[in-house]
């Protein structure tokens, strides 16, 4: 798909179809996607697991009360690795938060390129998530992405509601 309809047509996927699976290549292809994403001085700081056994997706899916979150066949959790990150020395900022978003958008795009449903969730319950996860003290989950067909019958958006180039750039 052309970059540009691309991310004017990838949307906020929240209505799957659960006897549809992705194909292991297709998934592939998405995580490579997160893999490549840069992150500061190439430190790639994250790990990325993919939840699509019926047992483990029925444990992360108590994580966020939404109903719509049941039919999504594949769950992927992004975990951030703080010690790996790059910190800068003037102030101790680190960028493990934004590399691991880089990564995130990597593979929101490349769900969408592959016709693939997904939702960027950032609204979930960390206790619930970290017990069935079980990230070492090292780790943070920063968010978890459903994948998944959108069922038959959804409608994608056409109408983004995006604020206009003037409310957000300013040229100096």
């Amino acid at each position: 798909m052309e970059y540009t309809d691309l991310i004017l047509t990838r949307e906020s996927i929240r209505s799957y179809d659960p006897g549809k699976l992705v194909p292991e290549k297709t998934l592939e292809k998405i995580l490579e996607a997160g893999r490549l994403a840069p992150s500061a001085a190439n430190r790639q700081p994250w790990k990325f697991i993919l939840v699509s056994s019926a047992e483990v997706l029925e444990k992360v899916r108590l994580c966020y009360k939404r109903d719509w979150l049941k039919d999504a066949p594949h769950i992927l959790v992004v975990i951030g690795i703080r010690n790996e990150a790059w910190t800068r020395s003037f102030d101790n900022y680190s960028a493990v938060e934004t590399d691991v978003a880089i990564a995130m958008t990597h593979m929101l795009l490349a769900a969408e390129n592959e016709g693939v449903g997904s939702c960027w969730i950032a609204n979930f319950d960390p206790v619930i998530l970290n017990e069935v996860i079980r990230p070492d003290a090292t780790q943070h989950i920063y968010g978890i992405m459903p994948l998944g067909y959108p069922k038959a019958g959804f409608r994608k958006v056409s109408d983004k509601k995006r604020k206009e180039l003037a409310e957000i750039v300013e040229y100096r």
